[in-house]
C-alpha cells in the first residue's frame, strides 16, 4: 500500500517517480534472482513513461515477468498498477525494462543463466516487444558517452552530496539500484522545481545505466542539470558519482547516468508552461542538440509496447 511517506512532496498528487522506480528494481530483482538462482545487479533501466499518479493510499502491484536472456542478461518487463483498496480496480500506471545481469557469488564475475525459450504467443510477443529496444538502447548508451558535462555551463544545476548509508544497501552489500534511483529523481525534482518556481513531477525517464556498484560509507554526488526544455518539460540530464570521502571529490567516478524529464503542475496537478532555458555556453548548446537527438531515437524506433492495453482488471 502506497504511505503517505511515499509522497515526497506536501500537496503532491501521489508517489515520486523515484519511489516507483525503487519498487520496480526490487521487484525485478526478485525475478532475476528467481530465474538465475543467484545474486543479480541492475545494468539498464529504460523508456518509462508514468502515464498517471499513485495517489497515497492505493493498493499497488507491480508484475515482472522474463522477456528474453543473454548468457548472463536478462530483461524483465515490469508493469505497475494501482488501486483505489475501496473499489479494488487495478489500472496500469507505467511500463518499463530493466536489464539485470547475474553475479557469481564468489568471483563476481557476470554468471551464465538459464535460457529462457517463449512457449506461449504472449511470452513470444513480450520477447518481440524486448528485442525492439536492443537497437534503441545501443543508440541511446552510445550517444549519452559522446557527451562530457562540465562547469563550462549557464544551465541550472544542482548537487546532492551525502554519505551512503546501512540502510541503503541490497542483500548483496551494494546499494540498491532503486535507492540510487530514487536519489536522481529527487535530484531532478529540486533542480526543475527551483527553475519553475513550480512543483514538478517526473513524466519520462530512460537511458538509465549503471556502471559500477557503490558501498556504505561512499561519498555521493547526484549531479542533476537541465538541458533543454520544451513548451511544456524540463529535461534533466543526471550524473551520480561515487567514492571514497577520504580521497576527496575529485576522485569520485561515475556510477550511474540517467535522463528524465518533469513538467510543472498546478495545485490541481495540471500541465504548466515550462519556463524557458536559452543556452548560451557551447556545451550547452551541444547538450541541447544532443537531448533533441535522444528524443528522435525515440521516435524513430518506436518500441512495440511492453504490456497489452487492456481494461481494469477486478481484485477479488
Amino acid at each position: 500500500m502506497a504511505s503517505p511517506t511515499d509522497v515526497i512532496l506536501a500537496g503532491a498528487q501521489g508517489v515520486s517517480g523515484g519511489r516507483v522506480l525503487e519498487w520496480i528494481d526490487k521487484a525485478a530483482y526478485a525475478c532475476a534472482a528467481q530465474w538465475s538462482g543467484t545474486y543479480c545487479v541492475t545494468a539498464y533501466v529504460g523508456h518509462i513513461h508514468f502515464t498517471r499518479p499513485i495517489p497515497s493510499g492505493h493498493m499497488v502491484e507491480i508484475r515482472s515477468r522474463i522477456a528474453l536472456t543473454g548468457r548472463s542478461s536478462m530483461h524483465i518487463v515490469n508493469e505497475v498498477l494501482s488501486a483505489d483498496p475501496r473499489e479494488g480496480v487495478f489500472t496500469s500506471a507505467c511500463d518499463c525494462l530493466v536489464i539485470f545481469v547475474a553475479k557469481d557469488p564468489s568471483s563476481g564475475k557476470p554468471m551464465e543463466v538459464p535460457t529462457f525459450k517463449p512457449l506461449t504467443e504472449d511470452d513470444k510477443r513480450v520477447e518481440a516487444a524486448a528485442l525492439t529496444r536492443i537497437g534503441l538502447r545501443k543508440e541511446i548508451e552510445a550517444e549519452m558517452l559522446k557527451q562530457t558535462y562540465t562547469d563550462d555551463s549557464t544551465a541550472p544545476r544542482v548537487i546532492h552530496r551525502f554519505l551512503a548509508k546501512p540502510t541503503d544497501i541490497n542483500w548483496g552489500g551494494n546499494v540498491h539500484g532503486g535507492t540510487a534511483m530514487e536519489w536522481i529523481d529527487e535530484a531532478g525534482i529540486n533542480c526543475t522545481m527551483e527553475w519553475s518556481g513550480e512543483r514538478t513531477v517526473a513524466v519520462y525517464a530512460g537511458g538509465i545505466r549503471f556502471y559500477k556498484p557503490i558501498s556504505i560509507g561512499d561519498l555521493i554526488e547526484v549531479d542533476a542539470r537541465i538541458t533543454r526544455t520544451d513548451a511544456r518539460s524540463m529535461h534533466c540530464a543526471v550524473e551520480v558519482r561515487s567514492g571514497s570521502p577520504r580521497g576527496g571529490r575529485e576522485n569520485l567516478t561515475s556510477a550511474i547516468h540517467a535522463t528524465f524529464t518533469y513538467i510543472g503542475v498546478n495545485i490541481d496537478g495540471e500541465p504548466l508552461a515550462a519556463r524557458q532555458f536559452t543556452p548560451q555556453t557551447e556545451e550547452d548548446l551541444r547538450l541541447w542538440e544532443h537531448t533533441q537527438t535522444l528524443k528522435d531515437l525515440r521516435a524513430e524506433y518506436a518500441p512495440i509496447p511492453l504490456v497489452e492495453l487492456r481494461g481494469p482488471a477486478q481484485l477479488l
